[in-house]
């Protein structure tokens, strides 16, 4: 079976021991060398002034939230269609999130359906770029700070994309990111950050990250939580950063010859290959998605679903709070289906999917 990840082949030849026995030696295993190591080489990366890094992506968003003042009662305006992380961090917040459509090319934030939630006053916009591919945030951003809304970037499946040179994470009032271990940039275990360019922001982030203290053992501002990346996982991270770009740049080339094979097979794949898309997830539309799945299964490749049921429809939130229509939302994710994609994927796994993809449309 050709997997849909293949953790063994992303990390293959990597030295990850020599990197554990640093921190070992040193028996230092919470926020030291590594972790402030890697917290200036990420935010050096993305081309911001801080990144503080957390336990995962989903307390990244919840922490974010907290320090750009976001309290219980308000309204978060986000998507429906990324998997139920950023409403998670909404409703830990005790806020309400207003789910807005998508663009039906890119599957990420509507700029008009935007425009139009803006209308309900909300507190804070989330525009997650959803499978590596950037949302159109320039458009976005000028929207919400033009409404005196903050915006904070979800960067959790889009490390290293770029678009008008400046890379996913610089453009909002903060972005956070996920580290777990199957994202472009993964750990060994759960990991996460906020990065900012904002002096007072990043502060109240290094604050809320551990317990909410002003100083050690004195809790001086509310909603703060334990959670603070470990030194072992900074270690890895720093080891793999530097292979960042090409990783992508690998994911990209898989992306676009599944793009050129699939061009006239009525396969409603997303469009872009450039720097814009890191390719996280190789995500397309299709009709009877199902039987899809299950030709694949018999031909030997894995699949998935990213994500089946869109937030507004989940049974533990009957009351949801949407502004206008979620028609695309909820058309796309009736439909929605990924195939392998990752660096280390050997050119005959590639070829594969392709062919096995092709035998079903020739039926």
């Amino acid at each position: 079976m050709i997997p849909l990840f293949s953790d063994v082949a992303m990390n293959r030849n990597l030295d990850f021991l020599g990197a554990v026995k640093k921190v070992l030696d040193r028996h230092w295993y919470v926020l030291g060398e590594e972790v402030t190591g890697f917290e200036s080489e990420f935010a050096d990366y993305v081309g911001v002034g801080y990144c503080v890094s957390m336990a995962n992506g989903t307390d990244a968003i919840e922490i974010a939230l907290r320090s750009v003042g976001v309290e219980s009662g308000d309204l978060v305006v986000t998507v429906a269609n990324a998997g139920f992380y950023s409403s998670t961090a909404i409703h830990a917040v005790g806020a309400t999130p207003l789910y807005v459509d998508i663009n039906p090319s890119c599957m990420t934030m509507s700029v008009d359906a935007l425009a139009e939630a803006l209308k309900f006053k909300p507190k804070c916009v989330i525009v997650t770029h959803l499978y590596g591919q950037m949302a159109n945030i320039k458009e976005l951003l000028a929207l919400a700070h033009a409404a005196g809304v903050m915006l904070i970037e979800d960067c959790a499946q889009s490390h290293g994309a770029k678009t008008d040179g400046h890379q996913a994470g610089s453009w909002g009032d903060a972005a956070c990111f996920s580290f777990y271990p199957t994202k472009n940039l993964g750990a060994m275990g759960d990991g996460g950050a906020v990065v900012t360019n904002n002096d007072e922001l990043a502060a109240r982030l290094k604050t809320l990250r551990q317990y909410g203290w002003s100083s050690k053992y004195h809790v001086g501002h509310a909603g703060g939580k334990n959670s603070r990346l470990d030194e072992m996982q900074a270690a890895i991270l720093r080891i793999k950063l530097p292979l960042l770009d090409s990783w992508n740049a690998s994911r990209r080339d898989i992306a676009f010859r599944y793009n050129e094979a699939f061009a006239n097979l009525g396969f409603d794949a997303l469009p872009s290959v450039d720097d814009s898309f890191a390719a996280h997830l190789y995500v397309a539309r299709i009709q009877n998605r199902d039987a899809f799945r299950e030709f694949l299964k018999s031909e030997g490749v894995a699949t998935d679903v990213h994500y089946p049921v869109p937030d507004h429809w989940q049974a533990a939130y009957t009351q949801p709070r949407v502004a206008g229509s979620m028609e695309v939302t909820d058309s796309s994710c009736k439909n929605l289906v990924t195939l392998p994609c990752f660096p280390g994927m050997a050119d005959e796994a590639v070829d594969t999917v392709i062919a096995a993809v092709k035998k079903y449309f020739e039926q």
